[in-house]
């Protein structure tokens, strides 16, 4: 028992490790983002119900560090000024898949290839999920579209600021503090998985293919889990058997669906919309699986998957101390206000710069109580 306990917080700590100094400076990176890409910006280029709305909703919602909860808030904002139902679900579907925290993370631990190809499809699902709306579902109409909430201040009833310090506060406290549970957990799980489940065990069980790609969309789908947290849990997933192409189905459905948002489109914009956009995430979800698989059986990628990038050991290991400081500090903090609070018409959406945004975790949860 104690050896087994001792191997699986090895794997924890060889893990954070791996992934702090390139999580560290996607932190700052989503700080920056935060507090100069302001909503107004990215209201006045969704407004509309165009293909171009749809792209650019697609491409601004890849690199935003919002999971499919916190998105819902943002998204009903939107949703309130303007954009469309191709626009807003464009939006929902590539924003949770990936950020610039989780590329970085995703480039530590899986290597260049997955780091490609992770935001390439959560902006190709997007703009397919967006377009097809457009086309099948055309309708603006929604009995719950005047009442849709906003989340402010969800996770710590703070204002940020303008500037470098505005970034900071955000990429090193209110981001760790929104993403720390769900990454925890997720560092802990692949760390249980690396100990107790022998190598190529998923290999000999599930195989290859699209069976073990639908059954991590099964896994998938309905589970809650973050984009940067979900990259520790693929990664020792393919240690222990699953294609390069079945993590990346996970990597695609875990974020990017989950009840609370299922639901939560459904009562904004229907079940059509909501069909749709599960959808589009599981087709393209299945068929970047499948390339991806084949460039790796083509040989392309499989030097760069395993591939730790060559930093100094002093350097991992200062960049973890420094990781569990940044997250320990952010749940020390006092949270002031109430954690979340319908915003009437007129003000300002999440996100700006003096009001504090819905985080990449659970804030995004009671948004969506209050609007179901």
């Amino acid at each position: 028992m104690t050896d087994l306990l001792r191997e699986i917080l090895a794997g924890i700590w060889e893990t954070t490790r791996e992934m702090s100094p390139f999580l560290l400076f996607g932190f700052l990176v989503s700080g920056i983002l935060y507090v100069f890409v302001k909503p107004s910006l990215v209201e006045r280029h969704l407004g509309g119900r165009g293909v171009a709305q749809v792209f650019k909703a697609s491409l601004l919602g890849v690199p935003l560090p919002l999971c499919s909860c916190g998105a819902i808030p943002v998204a009903a904002s939107l949703r309130r000024h303007g954009a469309g139902k191709g626009a807003t679900t464009s939006f929902l579907i590539s924003t949770p898949q990936t950020g610039v925290d989780s590329i970085m993370v995703t480039l530590s631990l899986l290597g260049p290839v997955f780091a490609l190809f992770r935001p390439l499809f959560a902006f190709v699902s997007g703009i397919a999920g967006g377009a097809l709306v457009n086309l099948l579902d055309p309708r603006e109409g929604s009995g719950a579209e005047d009442e849709r909430p906003t989340c402010l201040g969800c996770e710590s009833g703070e204002g940020h600021g303008e500037g470098i310090g505005g970034a900071l506060r955000y990429g090193f406290r209110t981001l760790p503090r929104d993403i720390g549970r769900a990454l925890i957990v997720g560092v802990v799980i692949a760390g249980a998985i690396g100990a107790l489940i022998p190598d190529d065990f998923f290999a000999s069980i599930l195989g290859g293919g699209i069976v073990a790609m639908l059954v991590m969309m099964a896994i998938g789908i309905p589970v809650y889990v973050c984009a940067t947290a979900s990259v520790p849990i693929a990664a020792v997933l393919m240690a222990k058997g699953i294609s390069p192409g079945g993590a990346l189905v996970f990597l695609m459905t875990g974020p990017a669906t989950n009840a609370a948002t299922i639901l939560t489109v459904i009562r904004v914009m229907g079940r059509r919309t909501a069909a749709i956009y599960l959808g589009a995430v599981a087709v393209c979800a299945i068929g970047g699986g499948l390339l991806l698989d084949a460039i790796f059986e083509a040989g392309a990628g499989g030097a760069a998957a395993g591939h730790h990038w060559m930093l100094p050991g002093w350097v991992k290991s200062a960049s973890a101390a420094a990781l569990v400081l940044v997250i320990a500090g952010s749940f020390l903090r006092t949270r002031g206000g109430d954690a979340c609070r319908a915003a009437p018409e007129g003000e300002r959406p999440p996100g700006s710069a003096d009001e504090s945004p819905p985080g990449r975790n659970a804030p995004g949860l009671e948004a969506y109580k209050e609007m179901v």
